[in-house]
């Protein structure tokens, strides 16, 4: 799934791989989707995109966006999206392709859920897109422990640290996926209730939701996710489904899966007490 790594390492790709090509043409729902989503009519992207020229992008929580001019694209959650070359085989299935005028291209193809929303700037007013262009983003100063202070002051203190971190868009773009590692390297338990943190367990979450999205950023992303060019990220997870299988890297445990809040959580036991 996208989430805020992913999210700046793919507008970055985007700034420096497609800025200044021009859109031929636009497919949209060629292999329908039950799950995939659209801004007004799929059938009108051609209309809306064709003869657009590219000219920048943006990183908002989980949904890089590509701009055309006042034109909009953006994608989110499970949408996978790839760079083509000029002659490479175009995918069968998919949800979205653009076509640029000297050869190249752009598909975007559903996972499990996610949309594709081409749209004029300032159109757009869902909630989602909303928060997460007005919310201050953990890779900007404006994301310090005051402000995470005021949004852990403003929650039932009954939640699990799951549930703060990774729900409601509180942290745009922070989802299931960086928490592991997060959590991991504050030594906190995602079942861990709020009440229970001490004001140095508040400190050392802050500090690691600061340095470990850094660190998975700089390495270009997780490794259990792929980039426009369809390469895995260099951030070799501690806490995953690609890891479950080895022991924990700092005591040696076993490390554990559990099904929790619509989701997996992974942890050492012994390095994240409950």
């Amino acid at each position: 799934m996208i989430e805020l790594p992913e999210t700046h390492v793919l507008a970055e790709q985007i700034q420096q791989t497609l800025v200044g090509k021009t859109i031929q043409s636009a497919v949209a729902n060629h292999h329908p989707h039950g799950f995939a989503w659209y801004f007004g009519d799929p059938a009108e992207y051609n209309e809306k995109l064709a003869g657009r020229t590219i000219t920048g992008s943006a990183a908002y929580g989980g949904q890089p966006e590509i701009w055309a001019g006042e034109t909009r694209v953006s994608f989110n959650d499970g949408v996978r999206a790839r760079y083509l070359a000029a002659g490479e085989k175009r995918p069968e299935k998919h949800q979205l392709l653009l076509e640029f005028t000297d050869g190249t291209g752009l598909s975007c193809s559903v996972q499990m859920y996610g949309g594709m929303f081409a749209f004029e700037n300032g159109s757009r007013d869902d909630w989602y897109y909303t928060v997460a262009k007005e919310k201050p983003s953990p890779y900007t100063a404006a994301f310090d422990e005051a402000y995470f202070g005021a949004l852990l002051g403003g929650v039932k203190q009954k939640m699990s640290v799951k549930a703060f971190l990774a729900t409601e868009q509180r942290i745009p773009g922070f989802g299931n996926g960086v928490l592991q590692d997060t959590l991991f390297n504050a030594r906190l338990h995602p079942k861990r209730k709020l009440e229970t943190l001490t004001g140095t367990d508040t400190e050392t979450l802050f500090r690691s939701i600061k340095s470990t999205l850094a660190e998975m950023l700089d390495g270009g992303g997780r490794d259990t996710e792929r980039d426009l060019f369809g390469k895995a990220g260099g951030y070799r997870t501690v806490l995953s489904g690609k890891t479950l299988m080895y022991p924990c890297p700092v005591c040696g445990s076993g490390l554990k899966r559990e099904a929790y809040l619509g989701g997996n959580i992974y942890f050492c036991p012994a390095c994240q007490p409950v």
